[in-house]
């Protein structure tokens, strides 16, 4: 798997086959990003449940300032150091937390949230509560979803600017409207 756009473009990411991941697919990211691609530059990101840290990655490539990357799996968050290392990237925190305790510990606002949790998860709901609730996103940030159902409630505090179907999964992209 490779990063397809940005300064990284065309770089190996080799975690991809690490058990309970599905990456993002090259196409959806191509498509994702051109859909986002005027609120990467310059911001703070999360990838929440990062796996192999590809959409964080992107990110990074295309002008992130800065990117927080979070998963469970000891397996990702050690393969991820290493990626980034290879790549020098030093504008990114790796943390293995649980996603809840992860959200608990941070104290950061962002401006590019991504959520691609295991599918059987439906966690995204709370997710996005918390991080309304809690203060953690920056006025006109971005949430993006990747889910295999449509089950995410209407957020009062959100609008839905996009929603796409790929195959059997759906990107559905959040943008605060405060």
């Amino acid at each position: 798997m490779k990063i397809i756009s940005g300064t990284l473009k065309g770089r190996n990411i080799n975690s991809y086959d690490i058990e309970g991941t599905r990456p993002t697919m090259d196409r959806v990211r191509e498509s994702l990003f051109g859909m986002i691609q005027n609120y990467v530059k310059d911001s703070v990101c999360l990838d929440l449940f990062c796996g192999t840290g590809i959409l964080g990655l992107e990110a990074i490539s295309n002008g992130a300032k800065y990117c927080y990357f979070n998963d469970s799996n000891i397996e990702c968050t050690n393969a991820l150091k290493k990626t980034l290392k290879e790549f020098n990237v030093i504008n990114s925190d790796v943390i293995n937390k649980d996603y809840l305790d992860f959200l608990d510990s941070i104290n950061t606002k962002f401006d590019l949230v991504f959520l691609d949790p295991p599918y059987k998860m439906h966690c995204l709901n709370e997710v996005i509560t918390y991080l309304i609730n809690n203060n953690l996103l920056n006025n006109n940030s971005l949430i993006v979803c990747e889910v295999d159902e449509l089950y995410l409630d209407d957020f009062k505090e959100l609008d839905k600017i996009k929603e796409r179907k790929y195959g059997d999964k759906y990107i559905i992209i959040f943008k605060n409207n405060k």
